[in-house]
């Protein structure tokens, strides 16, 4: 991977990459599910033992630098918290570091939302069916 300097990406910094620097959940759960994407929960260790949403991985962002080595650079990373601040720092630095990255739009009290009830239920189905077809 190629560290992008700062100044070269805002340069660069235009409409096409504000939009592409930002996932929603209906895509966000359609590539995860696919296996397109590695989906990082960037919050601290305290937050993550109080509760988490049950997909993804937990790397806090204070140890993120750290822990690039469990990152897929063959997959577009997505970063998450519970509103997507911190994510977007997730990501800008992981786009600098040379990863496609994206950051979740909706957070994690988005996930949370979608994936409850029925509709929990109905995701988890299309995933097994998805990664086990026959």
């Amino acid at each position: 991977m190629n560290d992008i300097p700062f100044a070269d990406y805002l340069r660069g910094f235009d409409y096409d990459e504000r939009i592409a620097m930002k996932i929603q959940l209906p895509e966000l759960l359609k590539l995860y599910a696919d296996g397109q994407v590695q989906l990082i929960d960037i919050r601290f260790h305290e937050e993550y033992a109080a509760w988490r949403v049950g997909i993804g991985q937990h790397i806090p962002l204070n140890e993120l630098p750290d822990r690039l080595d469990e990152l897929d650079p063959d997959k577009t990373i997505v970063t998450m918290c519970p509103h997507y601040d911190r994510a977007e720092i997730a990501r800008l630095f992981l786009t600098l570091k040379g990863y496609r990255a994206r950051y979740l739009t909706d957070g994690m009290l988005g996930i949370a939302d979608q994936l409850r009830g029925d509709r929990a239920r109905d995701y988890m189905a299309r995933v097994a069916t998805d990664t086990n077809p026959d």
